[in-house]
């Protein structure tokens, strides 16, 4: 069973070779390439992992992006993100799938009513091209959806049964003022234990082409690792996904400093401690494997 860390970013220095966009945390002579995130996985027997955009949504921030990808053929597949205002995101969608490793889309935003009580038609919703665009297609849905937004998400994914759905991080969905930057650099997200928009995590459950990472608990936790405090979040989500619909990732290069990615490749295991290997082996890379469709290595 392959070992697959399914959510990080990469990103290099800003040239014109690979432009990108700058955050007072990704300035432009930061850089976390894919040559480091290799000798991580390579100390730590990962064998595949998804590379998720970072540093703008144009077709040509995504150079490096696709850089990686064409340099390490079947070693990563990669996800895009979409200029929010593009008038045709169908075809945007199609042009960037058309690079070799490219399987889908990452959203936060879905544009529906804000009312979680008006009357719900998808049809209405701005990013139902994107829905549409990615049942056609078959491309892969990679949600972190807003606190406002995550009440939407049940009518789209019901509309589009055949489009697969990734839930970031534990399935959390930010509130409005809740995310900023800790000192080491990383995103920190306030939550509270009573979290409503939780409450649309788990009735998604249902939906057998849902499924979550394990991933970001130094965003969440107020404990170090290994984060005892969101062991109960886990046994809850193992409980109503199962171990079949649950992927393990790092979010590096965020967590390099504190705990390090070997810390997080037990991160499971020491939170989830009554797993059978098989579903251990699951998590670690085997659904992964069969959700996103990775190749075999030696292809």
């Amino acid at each position: 069973m392959p070992r697959i860390d399914a959510h990080l970013h990469v990103f290099t220095k800003v040239s014109p070779e690979f432009p990108r966009e700058t955050t007072p945390v990704c300035p432009a002579e930061r850089e976390e390439p894919v040559e480091k995130l290799l000798a991580e996985m390579e100390r730590h027997q990962i064998d595949q992992a998804v590379l998720v955009q970072i540093g703008g949504t144009s077709l040509a921030q995504h150079r490096y992006l696709l850089h990686c990808l064409r340099a390490y053929p079947g070693r990563f597949l990669g996800i895009g993100l979409i200029p929010p205002e593009h008038p045709r995101p169908a075809d945007y969608m199609a042009e960037l799938a058309s690079y070799p490793g490219i399987i889908g889309f990452r959203l936060s935003e879905f544009g529906g009513p804000r009312d979680i009580f008006a009357k719900m038609d998808v049809r209405e919703f701005k990013t139902y091209p994107i829905w549409c665009c990615a049942a056609e297609r078959d491309y892969v849905l990679w949600l972190y959806p807003r606190a406002i937004d995550a009440h939407l998400l049940p009518y789209l994914i019901q509309e589009f049964p055949q489009v697969r759905v990734v839930l970031n991080h534990l399935g959390m969905t930010p509130g409005k003022g809740k995310f900023s930057w800790d000192e080491k650099g990383r995103p920190r997200v306030q939550v509270t234990g009573y979290n409503l928009a939780m409450h649309t995590t788990y009735r998604l459950a249902r939906f057998e082409n849902v499924t979550v990472h394990l991933s970001g608990q130094y965003a969440f936790s107020n404990a170090d690792f290994p984060y005892q405090d969101l062991a109960g979040w886990h046994r809850n989500l193992l409980n109503d996904f199962g171990a079949k619909r649950l992927m393990w990732a790092t979010d590096f290069p965020w967590i390099l400093e504190d705990p390090g990615y070997g810390a997080l490749t037990t991160v499971v295991e020491k939170l989830m401690p009554n797993l059978s290997a098989s579903a251990l082996a699951d998590i670690m890379g085997g659904n992964a494997k069969r959700f996103l469709r990775f190749p075999d290595r030696h292809s």
